[in-house]
């Protein structure tokens, strides 16, 4: 594995661990075991290793906002997607355990979060738009809308909350969060088939 890439896995995993305002370069270096002159000649800071982390995250998430329109899903489908967006999320989650601090020191950074948080509410609003066409939705424009904004929240926040109540981060609540917000809008047998999966997903099944 190449030295940048071996810096980029160590300092995700020391982010994570600590949150990254407690790790410094120094630190990442020592875990390497490299000089801090060799991690500098790679990433001028701390700035650009979270840059270079956000843009692999990115990477990961991105091909999820995008499934081919002519796509037909089924309804397992929709929450498997919720459950791919959630793990590449909790793989990244330091970007999220104090987004607005974060994003206020770089205001790049806040620019690229502000693009790919559009996109997540884009696709969000898309297919729920599908499960409207195949009527298994039943709630009106103005209620979907804000449920991609409670959907958002709880994708960007929820691993964060439980952290901060001192339980361990897990995905599968998330998921499981996410589809009990969507179930109340679904009709009588597509809310069915959501909670009985969900339950699953509590579960652990």
């Amino acid at each position: 594995m190449k030295t940048r890439e071996r810096i980029l896995d160590c300092t995700l995993l020391l982010f994570n661990e600590r949150g990254e305002p407690n790790v410094s370069t120094l630190e990442i270096a020592n875990e390497l075991e490299i000089s801090p002159g060799n991690l500098y000649y790679h990433f001028r800071g701390k700035e650009a290793l979270v840059l270079a982390l956000f843009e692999r995250f990115q990477q990961e998430a991105t091909p999820l906002l995008d499934p081919p329109a002519e796509a037909r899903l089924a309804a397992e489908d929709y929450w498997l997607f919720l459950h791919l967006i959630v793990e590449c999320l909790a793989r990244y989650r330091f970007l999220f355990q104090d987004l607005a601090t974060l994003a206020a020191r770089q205001p790049r950074l806040a620019r690229s979060l502000r693009h790919w948080l559009n996109g997540l509410k884009r696709t969000l609003a898309a297919l729920l738009a599908r499960l409207k066409a195949e009527r298994q939705l039943v709630s009106d424009t103005r209620a979907l809308g804000l449920l991609v904004e409670q959907i958002s929240l709880t994708l960007l926040f929820s691993v964060a909350y439980q952290r901060l109540l001192g339980s361990k981060a897990e995905s599968r609540l998330v998921v499981f969060q996410i589809m009990m917000l969507v179930a109340p809008h679904l009709k009588e047998e597509a809310r069915a088939l959501a909670e009985r999966l969900a339950l699953r997903y509590l579960d652990g099944d």
